[in-house]
């Protein structure tokens, strides 16, 4: 991806009474050097980010987003963010996004350099990878071992779990991985037999008509798009449901997707190699549901 714009963002406290923010933003050169050898975002992984999915030029869920980039914050011990400050950044980005098709507009908050006077922010935008074939033809997806038990969030909430953090190794990992398998991504599973989500992507699989994901108390990252969706469907009359899923019923599911703001609904056709089947209406109902303007 190929970024075409960037703006590096001077942190304002959470209370700051201000209500105009253009004076906090600074355009840099997206391919030029911009972070200090000492940058703990690149040293460590250690901050957090969010990718918002914008289409016609219109970025999507941003309300939701910036809402999870708080949250993230205070999982990790991070300033809060200015709400208001990153919604005039994302406006900016997004004016730099294509107005006709899709763009991703990524946010970035990191600690920073150690020892340093502030944070680190910095916003970034471009345009979307073309995912017509996930959203079309479907994905075959592996199920791969997280390493830790459904209760582990609740017992060591310092592993993080649950915040959306730079790092992203392990869920790279998985994908290749998954790749090595055949597959096109991969799903986590717990060490004592439950199902999370996928390494950059939520659940949902429909079961006996009902749509159900994951709960997000075993440390999953509460998908915008998840939840927008499961707002959609209820709307429509559907069941929807939040529940701990056991590693069986992904076999009992009559039709299952990865959910994500860029690459959206993508129906899974193959789960370890056992064949799902896919609902290429309701399939498209949805990516049409999702392309459509959300705030």
């Amino acid at each position: 991806m190929t970024w075409s714009f960037a703006l590096v963002i001077e942190p304002a406290a959470s209370d700051d009474p201000r209500t105009d923010f253009a004076g906090t933003f600074r355009e840099i050169d997206p391919s030029a050097p911009a972070l200090s050898v000492g940058e703990l975002s690149t040293q460590r992984g250690d901050g957090i980010f969010e990718s918002i999915g914008v289409v016609d030029g219109h970025a999507q869920e941003t309300q939701a987003h910036l809402e999870r980039l708080a949250h993230s914050a205070r999982i990790c011990d991070l300033p809060a963010p200015h709400l208001e400050q990153w919604r005039q950044a994302v406006a900016a980005a997004a004016e730099h996004c294509p107005r006709e098709g899709e763009g991703v507009i990524k946010l970035i908050l990191s600690r920073g350099v150690e020892h340093g006077p502030a944070p680190t922010a910095w916003v970034t935008a471009a345009s979307a990878p073309d995912n017509t074939a996930a959203r079309t033809r479907g994905i075959r997806v592996v199920t791969l071992d997280r390493g830790y038990s459904i209760d582990t969030p609740a017992r060591a909430p310092w592993l993080l779990l649950g915040a959306k953090t730079l790092s992203y190794a392990v869920n790279m990992a998985a994908i290749r991985e998954a790749r090595r398998h055949g597959a096109d991504d991969a799903i986590f599973v717990t060490s004592d037999g439950f199902v999370l989500e996928a390494p950059t992507a939520s659940l949902i699989l429909r079961v006996d008509g009902r749509f159900v994901t994951p709960a997000p108390n075993g440390g999953i990252l509460h998908g915008t798009t998840q939840l927008s969706l499961f707002a959609h469907l209820a709307e429509r009359g559907h069941e929807i449901a939040y529940e701990t899923v056991p590693i069986a019923a992904l076999s009992t599911a009559d039709a299952a997707w990865l959910v994500s703001s860029v690459r959206l609904a993508a129906p899974i056709t193959a789960i370890d190699g056992i064949e799902v089947p896919a609902d290429a209406e309701l399939t498209a109902s949805i990516n049409r549901y999702l392309l459509s303007p959300r705030d």
